[in-house]
């Protein structure tokens, strides 16, 4: 904010120990303002009064100074209650499953201790689709063929068995789902299940720490189990 003071025949702006204190501050409330602009009408050149529309011009900055300061201390209120009720919400979600997007697929153990996996795939009508869990440079780990009745999420279960029947290692794995069969085979999305550990408040949102697949966004969930 600016303040306009003219200064003549050697007067200028006076103030008080306690205003040269306050003007230590970085901001100045309204009271600071009214004390500056009564200085500034006691001190003024009388052959150069303050014009009308210099005062009123002065009385507008005031007002929108405040204004401006009561619309930020609304806005830090409305933050904090959005955090509160943020951090209630993923206090909700702790220990529940999720649905995510992703070509990802955690193998990891039950509350018995056996391995499995679960996850879904997109198809766009009824027939055949086929998921191939692969590892991270692309071998085939295990081939999953599931029918679709119709267009929609197909579910399936991994076992954490590769081809030969053997177990394999607790990890995450890559899968990629087709639907058909032949040259008429295309490629369509995959989403795996995965049990939720913990949130993290984010200034960007919420955020999901996902067992097996780490951090995700909240707006990422397309299913909660």
């Amino acid at each position: 904010m600016a303040f306009d003071v003219n200064v003549a025949n050697g007067i200028g702006l006076t103030s008080s120990p306690a205003t040269q204190s306050r003007m230590g501050r970085s901001d100045l409330t309204s009271a600071d303002f009214l004390r500056l602009m009564t200085e500034q009408l006691k001190n003024q050149d009388p052959l150069k009064p303050l014009s009308n529309a210099e005062f009123v011009s002065q009385m507008a900055e005031m007002s929108t100074a405040q204004g401006v300061g009561d619309l930020q201390s609304a806005m830090d209120t409305m933050t904090q209650a959005i955090n509160g009720d943020q951090a209630l919400r993923g206090a909700a979600l702790i220990g529940r499953t999720a649905l995510i997007e992703t070509d990802r697929l955690p193998l990891i153990a039950g509350p018995d201790g056996a391995l499995s996996a679960s996850g879904v795939a997109a198809a766009p009508g009824a027939g055949p689709v086929t998921i191939d869990i692969t590892t991270a440079n692309g071998a085939l780990v295990r081939r999953l063929q599931v029918p679709a009745q119709g267009p929609g999420d197909v579910p399936f279960q991994w076992d954490g068995l590769d081809e030969r029947g053997q177990p394999v290692a607790p990890g995450t794995y890559l899968m990629r789902a087709t639907f058909g069969e032949g040259r008429g085979a295309q490629a369509v999305g995959t989403g795996t299940m995965a049990p939720i550990e913990s949130v993290t408040l984010d200034p960007q949102g919420m955020l999901l720490n996902l067992q097996g697949l780490g951090t995700a966004p909240l707006s990422s969930i397309r299913r909660l189990g």
